[in-house]
């Protein structure tokens, strides 16, 4: 088995089970125990999930119970601002991948009556665009999470496998002083890595109160990013950071 696709099925089981050992994961997997723990401590470095004696835990989901509403009505102009100048980097004709996300789903509603294909899985992009007749609307499958209208799981990530995109919109909990991106969902951030890897341009949206951000969990370094779209005010430290490692920053 692929290194990827094992990583994938190791989360899958804990996340059923909330804890598993080593011995149980090389004997489901058929690899060696000594593979199992160097895939749990690449998967703990990245906090994916966390390392512990025999065996790994799932972690903590921070945001599983903030209900999508009550997320989306936070800095509601900084995120409109954002949304609309994202817009203008999309080209007719382009494949882009949308991130889950109040932000994303604003830039959904100004792609409306574009000629565009969007892939996403997040299910409020699709309450936004399913009845446009111009936007062609791929819907990644995967288990719901219905607090955050979202599609997750190795369903999601494998369809991703099969996706090549002009650009991703990605959404994240906040960005470092150091400009590593980080994220408090378990769940979002192998989806977030293969929407990275299945794009040509990366584009973060991320509204000024997430310079600097927090979050336990690592998405990419700033080294991964092509494109930052924020709005002014924004952490000047942590902007010039992300620029230095060949970030394009976009100030709204």
């Amino acid at each position: 088995m692929l290194q990827h696709l094992r990583h994938a099925e190791i989360m899958r089981r804990v996340r059923l089970s909330g804890a598993t050992s080593v011995r149980d994961l090389a004997s489901q997997l058929g690899v060696s125990p000594s593979t199992i723990r160097r895939d749990l401590e690449v998967l703990d470095r990245d906090g994916t999930l966390r390392r512990v004696r025999g065996g790994a835990l799932a972690g903590v989901d921070a945001d599983a119970d903030r209900p999508f509403a009550e997320v989306a009505a936070v800095d509601e102009q900084d995120k409109e601002a954002v949304a609309a100048r994202a817009a203008r980097l999309v080209a007719d004709g382009d494949v882009v991948l949308l991130d889950i996300g109040t932000t994303t789903m604003r830039l959904a509603r100004r792609l409306r009556g574009r000629r565009v294909t969007v892939v996403t899985s997040s299910l409020a992009v699709l309450d936004v665009l399913r009845a446009d007749p111009e936007v062609e609307l791929l819907l990644l499958g995967g288990m719901v999470r219905r607090p955050y209208h979202s599609l997750i799981g190795v369903l999601t990530e494998a369809a991703l496998s099969q996706v090549v995109a002009d650009r991703v919109f990605l959404g994240a909990s906040g960005v470092r002083p150091d400009g590593q991106l980080v994220d408090t969902t378990l769940a979002e951030v192998p989806l977030k890595r293969a929407m990275i890897a299945a794009a040509g341009q990366v584009v973060l949206l991320v509204d000024r109160h997430k310079f600097p951000g927090t979050g336990a969990l690592r998405v990419c370094g700033p080294e991964d990013i092509d494109v930052i779209v924020t709005n002014e005010g924004a952490d000047a430290t942590t902007l010039r950071n992300c620029a230095a490692a060949g970030a394009e920053v976009v100030l709204t």
